[in-house]
């Protein structure tokens, strides 16, 4: 024996209330939606039918009329007593996407603010009805006097504590957002909210909207057209730089009824530099109507729409060079980003973007035509270790630290194999520093093995060499793989016995290069210390030297080099605070 589910009325208001709908304010959107679906169920049939819809708002009560295609009492049982249907059917004879409304739930809205929804249709020459629906569930349809014109009239009274959102200037705010483009007379007392050309459309104030809608003067406007998704618009280059994580929120009309005011997903995540305001005919909303329902036509719709904020770029790369160079400066993420994965873009980046490097700002395609080998460092703290040294042995090198530079430059050969790439490791420099003559060396050996004395305990190596600048005394080198492996360790030794044992397994079982000091033959200062002969002095200023190459490395200190550098200061200060007490 079958039986049919028992609906609780007031739950699922509770339901769209919290869960579906955002705000009560929907509600306006919805009769709207209803009153402009019924004009154009009229005109498929009626070409020349009437396109109004007027609302009042009068001692807690708001009626809405509309000159629609009407419903006949048969339609009134089967559509507004059944949650869930909706009467945007083929029986009117075209298709549903001729229709804003596709869940059937747009008239259970108004339950959010009204205990109480009136309806008072006719449809053509058939008889009025009149049918009331109660938030309990209830519904009644009676009988009155004849309806004059063809249409229908909605008439809500105000939940007791819900009063102002049938207050006459919140439902003109209402009505002006939701329903400003429509291409019928909407109108609110007398107030008409709509009329005007289109944003996108020749003759539309389209940088007045924009400062009007979005709150700022674009640095560009561009066209969008995608002829699949019915979709017509703009989208504004914003003025200033925008963070990547920033959602961008895009107004969406589907069908010229707003859809939301800040959309998510429309373009593809690198196009954070630009707000949409579109109108689209075939994307699909969600149930609550407020976004869009992610499906294989947004996809294509979103990469449509990415192809001609390209295009954009590409043609004012070649048109205007100094505007592609003022956006870069201020949207660089964003289009860095796009060239991870986009030729065109990468090609963009090469040739306008200047990166920083040891020379000066260059874009890669100067730095290659200049140095051949594009020499990059991967990490900020490693291009401020080397970056002046490398620039005094006439070795150029490209600061890959900063978001994408080094992902890009890597990118660089599959764009054009002219293009050599060579990720710059620290130690690769000690074969630009000069080898001692060896009466030099032998001269130095008494200082070398002190200083290597001093340094054991750390696992640091000496090494002598001379190199420019003459003014830097010492230059703390490391292998990267012996900087990871160094940090391994240091963490093993923290954690715990379990966590000791995976990371142990990421250990290398090959000897690894120790951290070098490298020592600056032509340095004074360091030819001041090898001559003296107070080994423990000698020490002492080895350690402060440690300590100082560190620091000018931007070398992160370990406790130990802290406590070194504190003992080497003291010890210097104990000796000459002896030296002038004698």
């Amino acid at each position: 024996m079958g039986h049919s589910f028992q609906v609780d009325l007031r739950g699922v208001v509770d339901l769209l209330s919290h869960h579906l709908y955002a705000s009560p304010r929907v509600y306006v959107r919805e009769l709207l939606q209803n009153a402009v679906d019924a004009i154009t169920a009229r005109r498929a049939l009626e070409e020349s039918a009437p396109a109004t819809v007027h609302i009042e708002c009068a001692q807690s009560r708001l009626t809405i009329s509309d000159s629609g295609i009407g419903l006949t009492e048969e339609q009134v049982h089967e559509l507004l007593a059944t949650i869930g249907r909706s009467s945007k059917r083929d029986d009117f004879g075209f298709g549903r996407h001729e229709f804003l409304g596709q869940f059937g739930i747009g008239l259970l809205s108004c339950f959010l603010v009204a205990d109480e929804i009136q309806v008072v249709t006719r449809h053509g020459d058939a008889p009025t009805v009149y049918w009331t629906g109660y938030s309990d569930g209830r519904y009644e349809i009676g009988a009155g006097p004849d309806r004059e014109e063809q249409g229908t009239t909605v008439t809500l009274h105000a939940r007791r504590g819900e009063e102002a959102w049938l207050a006459p200037q919140r439902v003109t705010e209402l009505a002006r957002l939701f329903g400003s483009l429509l291409p019928v007379t909407v109108s609110v007392d007398e107030t008409v909210v709509t009329g005007g050309p289109l944003p996108w459309q020749e003759g539309g104030e389209r940088v007045r909207y924009c400062q009007e809608v979005f709150g700022f003067t674009p640095y560009d406007v561009i066209e969008l057209d995608v002829p699949e998704a019915g979709l017509k618009g703009l989208a504004y280059v914003l003025p200033v730089a925008a963070s990547p994580s920033a959602r961008a929120g895009h107004r969406v009309y589907l069908k010229r009824m707003l859809l939301a005011e800040g959309a998510e997903g429309l373009l593809p995540d690198w196009a954070f530099f630009a707000r949409c305001v579109v109108d689209g005919t075939e994307l699909r909303p969600t149930a609550s109507r407020e976004a869009l329902y992610e499906d294989s036509l947004l996809d294509q719709t979103r990469e449509a729409l990415g192809s001609q904020l390209r295009g954009w770029l590409v043609n004012l790369s070649r048109q205007s060079p100094a505007r592609v160079l003022e956006f870069l400066s201020i949207h660089h993420l964003g289009v860095k980003s796009l060239a991870l994965h986009d030729d065109e873009m990468l090609r963009l980046v090469a040739n306008w973007w200047p990166m920083e490097t040891n020379m000066g700002r260059l874009t890669l395609s100067e730095f290659q035509q200049r140095y051949e080998v594009i020499r990059y460092c991967a990490t900020l703290d490693e291009f401020r270790q080397l970056a002046a040294v490398a620039a005094a042995q006439r070795l150029a090198v490209v600061n890959g630290g900063y978001t994408y530079d080094s992902e890009l430059i890597e990118r660089m050969p599959s764009l054009d194999p002219a293009y050599l790439v060579d990720r710059m490791d620290p130690s690769d420099i000690t074969t630009r520093f000069h080898l001692l003559e060896k009466a030099d060396s032998q001269a130095m050996q008494p200082f070398a093995a002190a200083a290597q004395r001093a340094l054991d305990r750390l696992g640091c190596e000496v090494v002598l060499r001379g190199f420019d600048p003459v003014t830097l005394p010492a230059l703390y080198l490391v292998d990267r793989d012996a900087t990871f492996q160094r940090h391994l360790r240091e963490t093993r030794e923290l954690a715990d016995e379990e966590w000791a044992g995976v990371l142990a397994a990421f250990e290398s079982s090959t000897t690894l290069e120790r951290p070098q000091l490298v020592f600056n033959h032509r340095n004074p200062l360091v030819r001041r210390i090898a001559s003296l002969s107070d080994e423990r002095l000698i020490e002492l200023a080895v350690e402060g030297l440690y300590g100082q190459a560190l620091l000018l490395g931007h070398h992160p200190l370990r406790p130990a080099d802290t406590a070194l550098l504190n003992r080497s200061f003291l010890g210097l200060l104990d000796r000459a605070v002896a030296g002038d007490s004698s």
